[in-house]
């Protein structure tokens, strides 16, 4: 690491912390040349392979802005899609690979968008995977619903038997 005030090719570590939610070290440095200090942050590559082969770094930046149009007009705000980007970042790196295939990147959206907004879900869902019919979006919306009747009976079952389990003090 090179010294930026002298250019000299050696410094010391002084501090290391995590940073960015544990995807980043911060890092305080000294030069041993001129003694002034400098911070790094280090963070692990990870690489989105295109359809075409060609490799081009993850950017949460390109997950907001795909997500963003299937979001106009939704009351989705930027701190939303913010969050929403870095679940997805968070869910890749934990994977542990370096390199992931453009088509896993869309995969990783659909779940936190769907949660997110379930009409974003449907527009993004429609054009990620190339929709050609009214029964597609049939069969995706008949999905949606059987999904959100399952958590509804789920929490129901479960209200239930919290109901059941409180009994009187006498």
């Amino acid at each position: 690491m090179y010294c930026p005030f002298c250019r000299n090719p050696d410094s010391r570590v002084v501090d290391s912390r995590m940073a960015d939610d544990g995807s980043a070290i911060r890092r305080r440095r000294q030069c041993p040349e001129c003694g002034r200090r400098f911070t790094t942050v280090e963070t692990t590559s990870l690489s989105v392979i295109k359809r075409s082969g060609v490799g081009e770094p993850f950017s949460r930046i390109k997950i907001i802005n795909g997500v963003r149009k299937a979001c106009q007009g939704r009351p989705v705000t930027e701190d939303d899609l913010a969050m929403l980007a870095q679940e997805v970042e968070e869910n890749i790196r934990s994977s542990g690979a370096a390199e992931i295939d453009a088509h896993e990147v869309g995969l990783a959206i659909l779940g936190p968008l769907q949660k997110l907004d379930e009409v974003a879900y449907l527009r993004f869902a429609s054009v990620y995977q190339a929709f050609e019919s009214l029964e597609d979006f049939e069969s995706a919306i008949a999905l949606l619903r059987h999904e959100a009747e399952s958590v509804a009976a789920e929490n129901a079952a479960k209200s239930a038997k919290g109901k059941s389990s409180e009994k009187s003090p006498i």
